[in-house]
């Protein structure tokens, strides 16, 4: 009996493991000539009184930004060590907001359109009375990230049935 279960046994997993069912539809051709990877570019401007402390800056001619994606800029903090003789830059995320040692803040911060990317300083203080360290020669780091409007006009609940979202409860 004991030999005819494991013969049973071992025909069994080879049955089963040599199963395979109807391939599904082929999915849609993908283009080689599409770039999902996001596009980066760096500026480096002066915040002058003169300019209003803010400074336009258009997407280059290699950079395509559409009404839809999604723009961030980091700002240049610092720039340190890496140990090995060589550097490593420090790059923070807008808006960021600068406390003074004389009291008050402002702020590095942006808006943008498809065309282009307003930079510009905010604060509590007199921008005016800012050092060269804070307003010349700021560099920023401008990405691109490709994104489309979602456009399915789901309610939040039917999005959470169709997904098969589980949320958990405290």
């Amino acid at each position: 009996m004991k030999k005819i279960v494991f013969l049973l046994a071992i025909v069994s997993s080879f049955v089963f493991t040599a199963c395979e069912g109807d391939p599904g539809p082929p999915g849609p051709p993908g283009d080689p000539g599409i770039n999902i990877l996001g596009q980066v570019f760096e500026a480096t401007v002066d915040f002058t009184a003169g300019n209003d402390f803010r400074q336009l800056v258009s997407y280059p001619a290699g950079v395509e930004v559409f009404e839809s994606d999604a723009v961030l800029v980091y700002w240049l903090e610092d720039v340190v060590s890496d140990g090995n003789g060589g550097t490593l830059d420090v790059w923070t995320p807008l808006p960021q907001t600068i406390y003074l040692d004389t009291g008050g803040s402002f702020q590095y911060t942006f808006n943008h359109t498809f065309v282009d990317v307003l930079l510009f300083l905010q604060g509590d203080v007199d921008l005016t009375t800012l050092g060269n360290g804070f307003t010349n020669d700021q560099t920023f780091r401008i990405a691109v990230v490709p994104s489309e409007f979602g456009d399915a006009g789901l309610t939040m609940d039917q999005l959470e049935r169709a997904a098969n979202v589980e949320f958990i409860g405290n």
